[in-house]
């Protein structure tokens, strides 16, 4: 079932050159953004691999596990410049939990009500929402800049918006 990933990896093995990097963010950033497979979080911000610490869930969104991630990156991983970034047709800013959950509940075979999505019902609100929780996070100087942009997955150019 993995045989195809497996391959890949041993043709990236082999003239693999990244050992022995110190795992520091050499570019300082920190980004926050959706798991969604048409975002690549480097390139988009012509970065390179080393440069960032990047994060990634559903919608983009500032949950505690980002936090804890963005609070490792500031004071152990040389990150000066966080950026939060969801993008423009996101599933989860589509759909209601209600949806959400009964689509998953199709697909399993089973009851899904019970599993939280924390949908977003308008992406701005909530990116403004999470700016402010990083910006104001107890461990997380006011010296590191923190951003708040929206991702075009039509266009590539990232908006500021915070």
């Amino acid at each position: 079932m993995f045989d195809d990933l497996l391959a890949a990896n041993r043709e990236f093995a082999a003239d693999f050159d990244l050992g022995g990097f110190d795992g520091v963010a050499h570019a300082g950033v920190a980004i926050v953004t959706c798991m969604d497979s048409r975002i690549d979080p480097l390139r988009m911000l012509g970065l390179s691999h080393g440069d960032a610490k990047i994060f990634r869930n559903p919608g983009g969104r500032v949950t505690a596990a980002a936090l804890e991630a963005l609070v490792l990156g500031v004071h152990l991983l040389g990150v000066e410049r966080i950026l939060v970034v969801p993008h423009t047709r996101c599933a989860m800013t589509a759909h209601s939990e209600a949806e959400l959950r009964a689509r998953v509940g199709e697909s399993a075979g089973q009851d899904a009500s019970w599993q939280q999505f924390h949908v977003i019902e308008d992406q701005l609100v909530a990116l403004e929402e999470d700016v402010r929780k990083v910006q104001a996070h107890p461990l997380i100087p006011d010296s590191v800049a923190v951003g708040g942009f929206v991702y075009d997955v039509d266009t590539g150019l990232i908006d500021q918006k915070f």
